[in-house]
């Protein structure tokens, strides 16, 4: 999908790993019905490194013609909004939420990255933020929102030790943000953010208010 070009707001969708921008589309579907222009960000997941992505999305960033632009990333994807946020500061970069992300590196990952088939599976990106402090200060200058799953049903699991709460991928420790300007647990899966109500529901309140909705007692 190409760039929206000449609107006040475009949301941009960046995907997670072993996944392209398709998977993106229900929840950029939900997002339009809120009244939200979307661009799908479509990215290597494996083979590029996450400072190379990092440098693909700035450029698809600058190629939108709108005076804000706000990004939401699910699970690896997070990181490489984080990572270009870090790598090339956007002037017109708006709020960020971040879905499953695992900001504060990943069991899963670390596990799986013990053997060679498992290095091939989490790929170069989330072995490059494996081995370096995540930029923090990026998460710090933008207002990021982050939404955690706590369904724990997922590939994950089938590892063991991945600690609870957790969404069978990613633990809701591990999603953690310095600076967030909020934070919010969903009885969700790792794949199930993607097409979640209740997920695209929270993404809409965020990017329009900058917090999440809370039930009233």
């Amino acid at each position: 999908m190409s760039a929206e070009t000449g609107v006040k707001e475009v949301v941009v969708l960046v995907h997670g790993l072993w996944m392209r921008g398709w998977v993106m589309r229900l929840l950029g579907l939900r997002l339009r019905r809120c009244g939200f222009h979307v661009a799908v960000f479509s990215y290597p997941s494996l083979r590029c490194s996450l400072s190379q992505n990092a440098l693909r999305l700035s450029r698809f960033a600058a190629g939108i013609a709108a005076a804000r632009v706000h990004f939401v990333g699910h699970s690896l994807g997070g990181l490489v909004v984080l990572q270009m946020l870090a790598d090339y500061p956007q002037t017109r970069a708006g709020r960020v939420v971040l879905m499953g992300t695992p900001y504060r590196a990943s069991h899963v990952a670390r596990k799986l990255s013990r053997t060679a088939p498992g290095k091939w599976l989490v790929g170069r990106g989330m072995a490059q933020w494996l081995d370096q402090y995540p930029p923090g200060r990026a998460a710090q200058q933008c207002e990021a929102g982050v939404i955690s799953g706590c369904r724990s049903l997922g590939s994950g699991k089938l590892l063991g030790g991945l600690p609870r709460p957790n969404d069978g991928v990613v633990a809701v420790e591990e999603t953690l943000v310095p600076g967030a300007r909020d934070q919010i647990m969903l009885k969700v899966s790792h794949s199930g953010m993607l097409v979640s109500t209740k997920v695209a529901r929270q993404v809409c309140a965020f990017l329009r208010d900058g917090h999440f909705l809370r039930e009233q007692s």
